[in-house]
């Protein structure tokens, strides 16, 4: 049983299915939300050799294109670092997540697989049994029960599987980095032909290339900021503070579009509000209950890990099942949490790493003005030494 049907769990279901292994998919959303919801659009140079060896990346490969240069805006000019050339050599595909995913439910239902869209997964009972259980909710709202060997919880931070893990079982490693992003998808085409990240007094600024006519921008705003009206809240923090007109101004002064080149605009066609945070439990397995993607840990997307680490992990966690399932050995299963977790870890390390660059400690007192002199010292080794660029360019593009 396959709790969501994001990359993490359509990869693993695809993985089952195509070794002759039964299995179901819930997944609480409709088929149309599922394929249009928008997420991350960098896969990592290993997440595409995953797709590959399943028979995954005939999609990506046709309409998903190379990507390699990162572009640093700073107080101190500008740099490129074509990352392609350094560390390991690899590049990014950027091939949007709501058009893999849309590639990978295809590729499962034609082969078989067995998907219940509108269904919510509720809990996961007696995980520590022989005989777990996941109780739903149908599309009607009647309740139902399916039983199953081993239960996958893909279904994200607030899902079932983490709510049905019982006192004692995990333990959560939290940490709240203070930082909000306005993510934005714009109607626009890309200014740039890199990944820009603009460092300000002001605050951060990102862009993104999504396709020739799209382009993903993240704003840093204040703490409280919303994306969506609700009754009662501050104009300084609401929708409303934040319209096209005034957005694509804070882009422009942010990214330094007067010495650099003015921004491409267009109609803002998604807000939504990030704040960053790193969220991991430890260990990741309750019995016959396992713990993948954003449902294992939590990444903020300042290093575009998060999708990476969901197909990497469903990737180990259908092996090991396979090799349980087929061959009567669980040595991969006990072992899935700590070997994911080694990657996991990793990342974090990497993601924190970014977040401490890309953004100014706030305030005016010593501790504040002594992280900000590090954060510009940590950019200009970025600048101009090659050892940290072969380092950066290992961890940007690595899982």
């Amino acid at each position: 049983m396959i709790l969501g049907a994001g990359p993490a769990g359509l990869v693993l279901g695809n993985v089952l299915v195509d070794n002759g292994i039964d299995c179901v998919i819930l997944e609480r959303a409709d088929r149309a939300h599922v394929q249009t919801r928008a997420r991350a659009g960098f896969l990592a140079a290993n997440t595409v050799r995953v797709l590959e060896r399943h028979g995954l990346a005939d999609g990506l490969r046709r309409h998903g294109h190379e990507h390699s240069v990162c572009e640093f805006r700073t107080e101190d000019g500008r740099f490129r670092l074509d990352y392609s050339g350094l560390g390991t050599g690899e590049p990014h595909t950027v091939y949007p997540q709501q058009h893999l995913v849309t590639d990978l439910l295809a590729h499962y239902l034609d082969a078989g697989g067995r998907i219940r869209f509108g269904t919510e997964a509720v809990a996961v009972h007696d995980a520590d049994t022989p005989r777990p259980s996941v109780l739903a909710r149908e599309p009607d709202g009647r309740p139902v029960t399916w039983q199953a060997r081993y239960v996958a919880g893909c279904d994200g931070r607030h899902g079932a599987a983490r709510r049905s893990l019982p006192p004692g079982a995990a333990h959560r490693h939290h940490r709240d980095h203070g930082v909000t992003w306005l993510g934005l998808l714009a109607e626009a085409p890309p200014s740039l032909d890199a990944v820009g990240y603009a460092l300000h007094d002001r605050g951060f600024a990102g862009h993104m290339a999504r396709t020739s006519e799209t382009t993903r921008y993240y704003l840093q705003c204040g703490p409280g900021t919303t994306a969506d009206p609700s009754p009662g809240e501050s104009p300084a923090t609401g929708p409303a503070a934040w319209p096209d007109e005034r957005i694509w101004d804070e882009l422009a002064l942010r990214m330094r579009a007067a010495d650099y080149g003015p921004l491409r605009r267009g109609r803002i066609l998604q807000r939504t509000v990030v704040d960053l945070e790193s969220d991991v439990l430890e260990p990741l397995r309750h019995g016959a209950l396992f713990l993948v993607g954003d449902a294992a840990s939590l990444i903020s997307p300042s290093a575009a890990k998060g999708a990476n680490l969901a197909v990497l992990e469903a990737e180990i966690l259908a092996h090991a099942l396979i090799e349980d399932v087929k061959n009567a050995d669980s040595a991969a299963l006990d072992g899935y949490s700590a070997r994911c977790l080694a990657y996991i870890w990793r990342a974090q390390e990497f993601s924190h790493w970014m977040i401490r660059l890309l953004h100014a400690a706030p305030g005016s007192d010593d501790a504040a003005l002594f992280e900000n002199r590090l954060r510009r010292a940590r950019m200009d080794a970025l600048r101009t030494s090659r050892t940290r660029q072969d380092w950066f360019a290992e961890n940007y593009v690595g899982v």
